[in-house]
């Protein structure tokens, strides 16, 4: 996109895209092998920050995957990933644009990797979806509700292959866990908690200045409301609730897929959010951004789910991550592995009571261990496995591990969190509707 065309408004765009008139219509086209080069999938970079970067080099481990564009609004940043590039893809060139809408209609482009912050990523997913592109997209689906319904029902509408970038459903030592739970081992699972430490991304205040040179400030905002640039705006805006959600969406969303997987609630919503939160080390009397202290709490219709940014450090194992409580005992799960607990006395571990008259006899004792795992952030194996089951869904037209329906479903509490965080506000949820109603 040059420099004529970059002053597009707001308005025109969302008009624009809401008309179907800047993407072609090409929403029934069904994958055609690439012939040679090992059936390559060529892909588009939409996003070329740290996430972007990093997960490009995982899809670049598969010999099957090809870069052939790529699109970001701060020219230094893309420039830069196509250095990094050029010698990892045998001389393939990449076609660097401002404008995504330019990879949307080109032809040999078969699916999109979208890693732009979170308000970005429904608006693209729909043109992607409307173009006739699968799609890999971070995670959260997005920063509110009704951008994820959206994009959740122009996917109903589509024969397309989603991924949502939550990864650690394709990581083994996360699958053991789940066989944990779900063989009922536990037994019935009542509380599901949610745990990772953090000051919720929020900065001080910061005063406005000039966007940096070659950064289109603009389209950065997209579909979000305007502002003056402030530095935090772009480099830490998972702490502003225009672009993210803090904590509760970035971190909560990895912890609540894993907690709905685990208790086979992936395509529910909750009965009922609340939240407490509040501002105690962290100056915002505007409340943009997210605060240092939240509590958020979730009714399932067979257990209840919390989330909390207060954690207990442990140099040994972390404590970070998902809980699992019974009355026979606990499960915690992260990216270090995963502790099972006995609860002695009621019926989970030596001392249990015998049963009462009439009452089936107590299970065994439960089986207490630590599994530890060493995680490899940086080539690491949980994602590289996941964009290998996106790319083998898109030649087989299959769902992959974790489909816009499935991360809708898990965004969604971490979304209506936020809303309860900000409005002060209880929410139920109407799956009918698709709408957040206050109680």
């Amino acid at each position: 996109m040059g420099k004529a065309d970059s002053s597009i408004t707001r308005r025109q765009f969302l008009g624009a895209t809401a008309g179907g008139t800047i993407v072609s219509a090409m929403s029934t086209r069904a994958w055609t092998r690439v012939q040679g080069a090992n059936d390559r999938v060529r892909l588009g970079l939409i996003g070329c920050g740290t996430r972007g970067a990093q997960v490009s080099n995982f899809f670049l481990k598969h010999s099957d995957a090809q870069y052939v564009a790529a699109a970001e609004v701060f020219k230094t940043r893309l420039d830069n990933w196509i250095t990094a590039l050029k010698d990892k893809q045998n001389g393939a060139t990449i076609e660097p644009c401002e404008d995504y809408r330019r990879i949307l209609d080109r032809k040999d482009v078969d699916a999109v990797h979208i890693a732009t912050p979170d308000h970005w990523h429904c608006q693209i997913v729909i043109d992607a979806i409307a173009a006739g592109k699968d799609i890999y997209v971070e995670k959260p689906l997005s920063n509110t509700v009704d951008r994820a319904v959206a994009a959740l029902q122009a996917y109903r509408r589509s024969n397309r292959v989603v991924q949502i970038g939550t990864q650690q459903r394709s990581g083994q030592h996360f699958q053991e866990a789940a066989q944990i739970v779900q063989s009922g081992e536990l037994g019935n699972v009542t509380h599901a908690v949610l745990v990772f430490g953090g000051n919720g991304y929020g900065r001080a205040p910061e005063p406005e200045t000039q966007p940096p040179a070659g950064l289109n400030w603009d389209m950065f905002q997209g579909p979000a409301p305007r502002h003056a640039y402030k530095q935090s705006r772009q480099t830490g805006w998972r702490g502003w609730w225009d672009y993210g959600g803090g904590l509760i969406t970035d971190w909560g969303v990895h912890l609540t897929d894993i907690a709905l997987w685990y208790l086979n609630s992936q395509h529910v919503g909750p009965l009922l959010t609340s939240a407490a939160a509040q501002y105690v080390n962290l100056d915002d009397p505007n409340h943009e951004k997210s605060p240092d202290a939240v509590a958020v709490t979730w009714q399932y219709p067979k257990f209840v789910m919390t989330f909390t940014n207060a954690v207990v450090n442990d140099a040994e194992f972390g404590r970070q991550g998902n809980y699992f409580f019974s009355p026979r005992g606990s499960l915690l799960i992260h990216r270090g592995g995963y502790e099972v607990r006995a609860n002695p006395g009621r019926g989970g571990g030596p001392g249990g009571r015998g049963a009462a008259p009439g009452q089936a006899p107590p299970q065994a004792p439960l089986n207490a261990r630590r599994v530890p795992y060493s995680e490899n952030y940086q080539d690491d194996p949980h994602t590289i496995q996941h964009v290998r089951n996106f790319l083998d869904c898109i030649k087989s037209r299959q769902k992959p591990v974790s489909d816009l329906e499935i991360g809708f479903y898990a965004s969604l509490p971490c979304l209506l969190g936020v809303m309860a965080v900000r409005e002060s506000k209880s929410f139920k949820w109407d799956d009918q509707a698709l709408k957040a109603v206050a109680v």
